[in-house]
């Protein structure tokens, strides 16, 4: 899979709104240590606490060290300053909050991130982040490895 595969789109990008791209869930679940290079940190922003500890078990299978998980925008914001991580895995919907307002500092900060949604294969975004890679839950150890195959760290 190349970063082209995850971020084509045929929609313009001065689109107020977009439908972007998503990874697919791979049919098969291994669990086994990754060829690719991992980032050392990984920021999982999510608000399920059974998705969560399962993405943590996943990240750590495929060689990420360090996992801090956030369950809302506050919470993330606060472990971004506190100790800005390699990547992110960001949850579009949050509750009554959605993930954009982490993915704003995330790009501020040039840390690579991916959005995750349980919403299916399409979901608009902010013109800002259309070409920014997707994933659709439930995810398991392939999509992950996969998005972060894409991500330079």
């Amino acid at each position: 899979m190349t970063k082209n595969d995850v971020n084509e789109t045929p929609e313009s990008s001065r689109d107020a709104a977009r439908t972007a791209p998503v990874v697919a869930p791979a049919e098969t679940v291994e669990r086994t240590a990754s060829p690719a290079p991992v980032p050392s940190s990984v920021l999982l922003v999510e608000d399920n606490v059974i998705v969560a500890l399962d993405t943590e078990e996943i990240l750590k299978s495929l060689g990420v060290d360090i996992v801090i998980t956030a369950g809302s925008v506050s919470e993330a914001l606060a472990a971004i300053e506190k100790q800005p991580p390699s990547f992110a895995l960001l949850d579009v919907n949050l509750g009554a909050e959605t993930g954009f307002a982490i993915a704003e500092r995330l790009a501020g900060l040039k840390i690579p991130f991916v959005f995750a949604t349980g919403y299916g294969e399409q979901f608009p975004v902010p013109a800002a982040f259309a070409d920014a890679p997707k994933i659709v839950k439930p995810y398991n150890v392939d999509t992950l490895r996969a998005v972060l195959g894409l991500a330079e760290f």
